[in-house]
Order: C-alpha cells, then structure tokens, then sequence
C-alpha cells in the first residue's frame, strides 16, 4: 500500500467519530492538499507524496469545520460553488429548485423564458448561478443581506463566466427591488430557533442563514405577501420549505393570491413550492 493510500485509510478511521462519510472526507481533503482532483488520486495514489499539511486539513475537519470550508468550494449542480466561514454552505436538496425551473420552462412556457431571474437571499450565487447556466438568454439580480455572501457570489460570477449576465446588491429581501421578474428564486431562512442541529452546521455556518424565529416561518411571512408585487404576470416564483413546511408555507401563499404546486426532493420531502397566478 503506498503512502498516501495509507495515510487515507489512516484518517478515514480517525473521521469516522466525525463524519457519516469518512472515506470520501479522507479522499477529498487529500486530493485537496495534492491540488488535484479525487478522481486522479484514485487512479494512481502511489505516484504522490503525503503533503505535510494534510494532517492539519484532517485535525480540522475532526473539529467539525464542514468540508465546504476546508475546501473552499462545494459542487452544486454542474458548478464548483466557492464558499468560506460566514456563507451557507450549498445542499444537494436544493437542486430540487432547479429542476422545478427546468420543468416549468420545459412545460408550460415558450422558448426564450426567462429574461429577468431574481434571486432573494442569494448567498454565494449558488441557485441564481444554477438557474442562469441553464438558461443562457436570462439575465440575474441577486439580493443578499450580507455583504461578505455577495463577494463570494461576485466571485463566483466571475470564476463561472457569468458576470456580464449577474448584478448583486446588498438589501433585505425585496425592499427596494422595484422591476418585475419572470422567475423569482428564494432559499430563505426556515429552521425553527429552538431545532437542534449537528456541529459542523449549528457551529460554523452563519445564524442569519439559518434560523427564523419560533416556528421557521418568520422571512416567508415577509418574503410572500411582497411577491406579487415583483412577479411578472407570467412568472414563476420557486421557495425551497422544510420538510414539514408544506401546509403553513402554502397557505401564506394561498392567502396572497398564488396557486402552490410543490415539488420532492430525491429523498422524497417536501422541498420547493411553485408558486404561479398571483391575482
């Protein structure tokens, strides 16, 4: 077995108190520490030296730094998102928005939908950037409270070519947003205070991204009744929910005049409301 095949197995075992996937944590922040991609370290590990400081990358990641942060980026839908300490860290669930978008244009719309995107609570970029990768004639605005998210997702913009086509500004939601979109994105705060999390999320990633109020549901109640108002007469607006969300989430749509549909998540919850026909 060569070195680094060893020192993998090796950390593999010490991650295994940590991580519900120690291997792959092993494996990625070895590939990391080389500068080279997981794949070609699986193809010939015997031809790299162990760097020195792969021992510090696994001590961190033994604290409960998330993975994201130690590396600097997750992937998300066909893009490498960069993320650090202070920004939600991207989640395969919501992926789901995506889909949803690909499926309604796919479906109930004409070629050339949609020209306007906004995303609210962009964060890194994460959904605006996904959307815009799909739909190459749209153009993006995307919102956020933190000015430390939005140098990531200038970046991001940047990194992924996507500049010409993004315009990110600090703000609280829609306040101040005053043109109307054909496709609006959220993934808002919707984690109840009190809900318990693991370590590596309850005690790196930001609060404000995380946690609203006593039932979670406090920024859809400021998110939704200001929707119509931002919505073009035949646009889309997709929320990714909780799991348990479905029913109080929908009815403050239904209450502001829109027709919910939602969409599953591969792991069969309820994970993004669809949001259409604001009167």
């Amino acid at each position: 077995m060569s070195e680094v095949a060893d020192n993998i197995r090796t950390a593999a075992n010490l991650l295994a108190a940590t991580s519900d996937t120690p291997r792959l944590d092993a494996e990625l922040l070895m590939a990391h520490a080389l500068g080279i991609e997981r794949q070609a370290l699986l193809l010939d590990p015997g031809r790299y030296a162990v760097p020195e400081h792969y021992a510090n990358l696994v001590a961190r990641r033994m604290g409960q730094a998330p993975m994201a942060y130690i590396l600097g980026y997750r992937d998300f839908w066909t893009l490498r998102i960069e993320v650090g300490p202070g920004v939600l860290i991207p989640r395969p669930d919501s992926e789901t928005l995506v889909e949803a978008c690909l499926d309604f244009a796919r479906r109930e719309r004409e070629a050339g939908w949609p020209k306007r995107v906004l995303d609210l609570g962009t964060g890194p970029g994460t959904l605006l950037l996904a959307v815009l990768s799909e739909f190459p004639q749209a153009t993006g605005l995307g919102v956020d409270a933190s000015e430390f998210a939005l140098a990531y997702a200038r970046d991001n913009a940047e990194e992924l070519g996507l500049a010409g086509r993004t315009v990110f500004r600090s703000g609280d939601w829609g306040e101040g947003v005053d043109e109307q979109f054909d496709l609006i994105l959220c993934n808002p705060p919707y984690i109840a205070d009190d809900e318990m999390l693991m370590p590596d999320v309850a005690d790196h990633e930001p609060a404000e991204a995380l946690f609203a109020g006593a039932d979670g549901l406090d920024d859809y109640r400021r998110i939704i009744p200001d929707l119509p108002r931002l919505l073009a007469p035949d646009g889309l607006a997709v929320l990714e929910i909780g799991a348990t969300q479905l029913i109080s989430v929908s009815k403050l749509a239904e209450d502001a005049g829109f027709a919910v549909r939602c969409r599953k998540d591969l792991g069969g919850r309820d994970r993004a409301l669809l949001l259409t026909g604001a009167r």
